[in-house]
């Protein structure tokens, strides 16, 4: 037997185990002693609380003046600060306090702060939180996002136009002779002629009928060639009404016979659309205006330009449209190169311009230009005024004043104008209207006041009809809220204030003018935004101040 080989103790830790070895001649073998070791006194490793001043030797040098010095700056830092911490502290609970008690006053502040003529100008809440809005001129625009989103609104238009102008080369080309009552009529006679009165045969509406059997005629002779002469135009009603306004109107205007044709384009949800002959094709000419009863004609078509048609000749008008003796059309785009096409081909037909208009335009451009200056920063609230203010005066609701209450309003809202630019403006508007002692309120306002160009109304309406989704030309306040984000102000993005008081500053100018403390009509938000664009020159500035809150 070999001898083992001990492991000396201490092979594990602590010495509680010794391990050795052996040999035999069944092999070798290992033998492990474990020792019992008593539990450690944690107390003897920390030390009780009497031994912890010895841990400290005595002999331990004093601090020297550099470190005394340095411990002084640091308590007077810490006590600094501890002190400057309380004082925020408590400013933020007090302006917390205000905000809550008196959120009005902080708004009144800031919008007084934003403009420095408020003194001056003396400026009403009201116009001070309409003011807010122009914040959004300045506030950053993506533009890669924007030009995405203005292609795709490029595509669309366009792909519109194609399936209204197909629609209606449909309607005059084709006719369903076949089906026509007209032929049951022609079939009959030669029948009667023909057959015996006793023979049996089945009924006219069972036979079996082929297009070579039609014995009449379409009421036209037009082709794709003669159709395809034309000028496409997008309009819109001028109207108060929100779902007569918002309504997508698309003519045409032919040159070959000087006709027109308007449809009306209908989107339901994202793949149904429908395309109906809202004016029928006809030859029409000027209901009011200084070329009344004149017919229409090539120069009568341009991006502002008005058509007038009395509404008593359709028969198919929607009512609200129907409660109107005129219905009014605006031209708010056209196909400039078919327009310029046309014109090399048929600039002898053309009518220059009445020399007279151009008069009255001069006319009414010389009284806005005078009052163009007072309303840059009151547009909003006079406005919105006036059109509350008119129509309660129209005691009858036929949207007709008389001379009277136009100067009583005038005076109301303080625009003075001269008497005989007002006389000179009234016999205008009295050759241009229908009635001899009134005229229609809006076709007054806009004369006088003027209204912004069609580019920016394009962008009110999409505003609009984004918020009016069920078609009823009134929109509830708690739509407009919803859909309204002022995340981008400057303001809130700043700090100065928050999301909700720019949000409750824009809807309490709205709720100020409405007859309906909890809706707005169309009318009521075109009047907002019609003041606004009287104050901000550049057309992108304005679209700038609808896309960013509205998101369009």
């Amino acid at each position: 037997m070999i001898p083992s080989r001990p492991v000396p103790e201490g092979g594990v830790a602590g010495g509680g185990a010794c391990v050795g070895e052996g040999h035999t001649a069944l092999g070798w073998y290992r033998v492990v002693t474990i020792r019992r070791v008593p539990p450690l006194d944690l107390r003897s490793l920390v030390g009780s609380d009497d031994e912890e001043q010895d841990i400290i030797p005595e002999d331990l040098p004093a601090p020297t003046g550099k470190y005394k010095l340095k411990y002084e700056q640091y308590k007077t830092e810490m006590k600094e600060g501890y002190k400057q911490y309380s004082q925020k502290k408590s400013e933020k609970t007090k302006s917390n306090i205000t905000h809550q008690r008196s959120p009005r006053n902080k708004i009144d502040k800031q919008c007084s702060t934003q403009s420095t003529e408020a003194s001056e100008d003396d400026l009403t809440t009201l116009d001070r939180k309409a003011l807010l809005q122009h914040g959004y001129v300045s506030s950053p625009r993506h533009a890669q996002h924007s030009s995405r989103k203005s292609d795709a609104e490029t595509v669309a238009a366009e792909k519109k136009k194609q399936t209204v102008a197909e629609q209606m080369m449909i309607d005059h080309l084709s006719r369903a002779v076949i089906s026509d009552p007209e032929q049951n009529l022609n079939i009959e006679k030669q029948g009667t002629a023909h057959t015996h009165p006793d023979s049996k045969r089945p009924p006219l509406r069972l036979r079996k009928r082929t297009l070579h059997e039609t014995k009449i005629r379409t009421h036209s002779t037009l082709t794709e060639n003669v159709l395809s002469h034309k000028v496409q135009f997008d309009s819109r009603i001028i109207s108060r009404n929100g779902r007569d306004a918002c309504r997508d109107l698309i003519g045409f205007f032919f040159t070959n016979d000087q006709s027109l044709t308007i449809y009306e384009y209908r989107q339901f949800g994202k793949n149904r659309t429908n395309v109906l002959p809202f004016i029928p094709k006809n030859i029409y000419s000027h209901q009011c205006g200084r070329r009344k009863g004149k017919q229409y004609q090539l120069g009568d078509f341009y991006i502002g330009g008005t058509l007038t048609f009395l509404s008593s000749d359709h028969s198919n008008l929607p009512q609200s449209i129907k409660e109107n003796i005129l219905l009014r059309l605006r031209i708010t785009n056209i196909d400039q190169i078919a327009l310029d096409s046309v014109k090399t081909t048929s600039m002898a037909h053309e009518e220059d311009i009445i020399i007279q208009e151009t008069k009255d335009r001069l006319a009414f451009k010389g009284i806005q230009d005078t009052l163009k200056e007072k309303l840059q920063k009151r547009g909003v609230r006079i406005l919105m005024g006036l059109g509350k203010y008119f129509q309660q005066l129209d005691k009858e609701g036929c949207g007709f004043l008389n001379k009277a209450d136009f100067k009583q309003a005038l005076k109301v809202f303080h625009l003075e104008v001269s008497e005989k630019d007002f006389e000179s403006s009234w016999i205008i508007l009295i050759a241009n209207g229908n009635s001899k002692d009134k005229v229609d309120y809006g076709e007054f306002r806009r004369a006088i006041i003027g209204e912004m160009n069609e580019y920016r109304k394009s962008f009110v309406r999409k505003v609009f009809m984004k918020l009016d989704f069920n078609k009823t030309g009134v929109v509830p306040i708690i739509n407009i809220r919803k859909c309204y984000c002022a995340k981008k102000h400057p303001q809130v993005i700043s700090g100065h204030s928050t999301e909700e008081e720019i949000k409750s500053s824009f809807l309490e100018t709205l709720k100020d003018a409405s007859g309906k403390s909890d809706k707005v009509s169309y009318g009521e938000f075109e009047d907002y935004y019609e003041g606004l664009s009287l104050g901000i020159v550049d057309d992108e500035d304005f679209v700038n101040i609808l896309r960013t809150p509205w998101g369009i």
